[in-house]
This record gives C-alpha cells, sequence and structure tokens, in this order.
C-alpha cells in the first residue's frame, strides 16, 4: 500500500508539471487538465473491459486490449499493409475549428453515438469507463469513473471536478490535416473529430507528450498495445481514405512483428 500511495503521488505531480507542456505542445488537447488531480493511478496489468480493434471495428466496444496472439498478429500485419503513404504536407491553415466545435454531437456522417442527444466527450467516457456516475437528473454528463487507461497500464479514478483524463484523437487532428483533411469538406472532418473509431479516453499527461506525432514519432508507453494502437489508426486511416507517412507505416508494421 505504501508503494501505490507514493505512484499515486507521483502520478498526481506529473499530471501538475504537464499543464504548460499541454498549454504549449499540444494543439488537440481535449479536456482540460484541472488544477488538482482526482483519485490514483497506480500501475496495473488489468485492462477493465477493454476490447481488441481487431474485434471492435467501428470503435463502439470500450477501450483497446493488446493482441497477443500470433494469429491475430498476422491479421493485424494484413490491415496496416492496406494503408496508403505519402510525406506530410505543410500545417498552414490548420485551425481546431475546421473540424467543427468540440464535442459535437451532431456530426452529419452518420458516425456511432452521433445525434444521440450526448456529446461526444461523454459517450467515450461512458463508454470507456467503469463505475461510471453521472450528473443527478442526467443519463450523459459523467462526473466520476474508473478508468484502465491503455496507454500508460494505469488505474485511473477520474472525477469531473478534478480531471486528469483527455480524450486522444488516434490521428491527430492536425496530422489529418497535413495528410488531406485539408481538401475534406467541413462535415467530413467533424466526423473524424467525433468518430468514437479515433477517440480513446487516455492519461492527460501521456496524451499532451503526444502532441500531433504520427506513430514514427510517438507510441503509447505500455508496449503492450502497441500493436493494438498500431491497428487502430490503420482503421481510421482506411475509413477516412486517409494516408499515412512511410516511416509511420513502418513503425506501425513493427508493433505487430
Amino acid at each position: 500500500m505504501r508503494h501505490a500511495r507514493k505512484a499515486g503521488r507521483v502520478l498526481a505531480g506529473v499530471a501538475v508539471l504537464g499543464l504548460p507542456l499541454l498549454a504549449a505542445g499540444c494543439k488537440d488537447v481535449d479536456l482540460p487538465v484541472d488544477d488538482a488531480p482526482s483519485g490514483s493511478a497506480v500501475p496495473t496489468s488489468h485492462d477493465g473491459h477493454a476490447v481488441s480493434p481487431l474485434d471492435n471495428p467501428d470503435g463502439t466496444k470500450p477501450g483497446l486490449a493488446a493482441i497477443a496472439s500470433a494469429a491475430d498478429k498476422a491479421k493485424a500485419r494484413a490491415l496496416i499493409e492496406k494503408v496508403a503513404t505519402k510525406g506530410r504536407g505543410p500545417k498552414t491553415g490548420y485551425d481546431r475549428d475546421a473540424f467543427g466545435y468540440a464535442w459535437k454531437d451532431s456530426a452529419p456522417g452518420n458516425i456511432p453515438f452521433a445525434h444521440n442527444g450526448c456529446d461526444s466527450r461523454n459517450d467515450l467516457l461512458k463508454r470507456d469507463g467503469e463505475k461510471v456516475k453521472f450528473r443527478n437528473g442526467s443519463d450523459c454528463v459523467v462526473t466520476s469513473m474508473t478508468l484502465h487507461d491503455p496507454y500508460t497500464g494505469r488505474t485511473i479514478s477520474w472525477t469531473k471536478t478534478h480531471a486528469t483524463v483527455q480524450i486522444d484523437h488516434v490521428m491527430p487532428l492536425s496530422y489529418d490535416w497535413q495528410m488531406g483533411a485539408s481538401h475534406w469538406t467541413k462535415g467530413k472532418r467533424e466526423d473524424i473529430a467525433n468518430d468514437p473509431l479515433n477517440l480513446i479516453p487516455v492519461d492527460g499527461p501521456t496524451n499532451g507528450s503526444k502532441s500531433d506525432s504520427g506513430p514514427a514519432a510517438w507510441l503509447p508507453p505500455n508496449k503492450q498495445i502497441r500493436c493494438s494502437y498500431s491497428v487502430r489508426v490503420a482503421q481510421v486511416s482506411l475509413k477516412y481514405d486517409l494516408p499515412v507517412t512511410s516511416p509511420d507505416k513502418a513503425m506501425m508494421l513493427k508493433q505487430c512483428g
């Protein structure tokens, strides 16, 4: 117990120290990290009710479970091989508002959870959280939950008033812009920004360290889910006909080798 409490205090310090980084370096910050962390975040091998991305092609099921078997890794590589590649274009003209306001419930492209009366942020908290509690009188607004964070392998006790969780765009929006989304309709950009396939609730400071990086420059610290993360990038890429860079694809394949 002494070690668990110490780990919680260390992560709390990381959350506070991470604030300048999030403000300065991450253009796609989604949930604010408030002044004080909540609950605990301790190392764990438990992944809650997470589902493998191979069994979750539309992103409606929770989490990002590890891909472990040789057969599933072969399926993962076959999927990643289908992803197109091209060079990363300029970031000129990128603006978060070009992808609609966060977090729209009215994305037009018939994506899962859209038009259900609950914003996409709370949809994702409900999808991945356990022991979820809602605001009085609401079945939408999540006020507390337990999250088994796939990126760190830690369990986070989250509350709305002192949030340490962010919603990560697996393919960051500015990356999307540089890879072709600058030429899309605004409706298609709103879709990818709110599609549960492209969204995962994760530890805030860890997400801040990712910024708008592709897999060649950033991978989740939790090595067990790096193949799963690469598959999820591929799933988003293929759904939206959005290429990745050659180094990113090579790194994705390597994770499932």
